[in-house]
């Protein structure tokens, strides 16, 4: 079977694909990943045939932002909510449309899974005729407002290419969630065809910083992250000095948009780095403080870890609300981010021990899900 997955590229959300993508390979079926210029190194890491598709966020951007502000980079906060919403509803669905449609021309899949933040692999697969799988990044808030308008704008150029059915519910397709039930959306589970499945983290090949493999488990690591798309120099000087005061050791991961020398000199518990392979690195940490990806929410949901969120956009603030409410951990938003407001919650986390119990009951949840071997083995019953 010839299947072709395609996501946006440079978010987060590109890379819960992979694992799915990588077993469907394994399991012998023909596999191609349509997906932005800027993410094709990574689907190359894994293996996979990368197919140069859609425009880059930055690009996508530029465009969303014509007739509506001079200069991007200065554009008003009250306008971004607009720009989002030809980004994700207009830009990005149609360039994707138009690649797609002549890909899919050559290589003629049988079946393509699209990510739930290109849904213009939704639109060219249904004009083709070609059947087609959703996959979720993680939970799936409806984002208040911004969601709204996002949606009307899918809605709307949906349309245009013929295609009906509601956004929120990928259009009646099956959906692949990676999200475990008890803290998906409930409007997500009451109107999809889902298809649980595991979420596997997978980072870019790389070793582990030296020294975390054999270290002293007796003595506490904590993961401080604001991912690839979010790094904000402020909160996390603010989070190093909190950590930095505990009992524990401490190891940051910059990001690309953070440069480590900005954070200046660090107490000896903490340790820079600009990247490390997280999925390789959860297994050997005892509270992850972070921005609220999905990615890091759920792996950290996975391994079993306490968590201390501070969400700095997008869907993250509906994922710390999910930590929160599911007992797994607490959130610091905005002006309440500060280096004794880290320090508090982060040592509450590495003690309390209802909160260890409520990890422990998501990560056997997680466990008891499908595998993404189990999953691939199931995608031909939806041609």
């Amino acid at each position: 079977m010839r299947v072709i997955f395609t996501a946006l590229g440079g978010f987060g959300h590109s890379f819960p694909l992979i694992p799915l993508a990588v077993a469907a390979r394994d399991a012998g079926h023909d596999v191609g990943f349509a997906t932005a210029e800027d993410f094709l190194p990574n689907i190359g890491k894994a293996g996979i045939t990368g197919i140069s598709a859609g425009v880059t966020m930055t690009v996508a951007f530029t465009e969303a932002a014509k007739g509506i502000a001079e200069d991007p980079e200065q554009l008003p906060p009250e306008q971004l909510p607009q720009i989002l919403g030809r980004i994700f509803g207009e830009v990005v669905p149609r360039s994707f449309v138009t690649d797609l449609e002549s890909i899919f021309a050559e290589r003629r899949p049988d079946l393509v899974v699209y990510e739930s933040g290109n849904v213009g692999g939704a639109f060219a697969a249904k004009r083709a005729g070609i059947p087609c799988v959703g996959h979720t990044f993680g939970r799936m808030s409806r984002m208040g407002e911004l969601g709204d308008l996002i949606r009307a704008r899918i809605g709307e150029t949906a349309r245009e290419y013929g295609v009906e059915g509601d956004p929120q519910s990928y259009f009646g397709d099956p959906v692949v969630d990676i999200c475990p039930e008890s803290v998906q959306a409930p409007e997500f589970l009451a109107g999809t065809k889902r298809i649980p499945l595991r979420p596997v983290g997978w980072s870019e090949p790389g070793d582990l910083p030296a020294g975390i493999a054999g270290r002293d488990r007796s003595r506490p690591l904590v993961y401080l992250t604001l991912g690839t798309a979010f790094g904000n120099t402020d909160v996390l000087g603010k989070a190093i000095k909190g950590l930095a005061v505990l009992d524990a050791d401490v190891l940051v991961a910059a990001g690309p948009s953070v440069d480590v020398a900005e954070l200046g000199e660090v107490p000896a518990n903490v340790r820079l780095e600009a990247w490390v392979p997280q999925s390789a690195l959860l297994p050997y940490v005892d509270v992850v403080v972070h921005h609220g990806g999905s990615g890091t929410t759920l792996g950290s949901l996975g391994a079993g870890l306490p968590q201390l969120v501070l969400p700095q956009g997008a869907d993250q603030f509906s994922n710390a609300e999910m930590v929160v409410d599911a007992g797994v951990g607490r959130q610091l938003l905005g002006d309440a981010v500060t280096a004794e407001a880290v320090t508090e919650n982060a040592r509450v986390l590495l003690t309390d021990a209802a909160v260890r119990d409520a990890t422990r009951a998501l990560a056997a949840e997680v466990a008891a899900m499908p595998g993404p071997a189990e999953v691939a083995a199931t995608l031909p019953s939806y041609v």
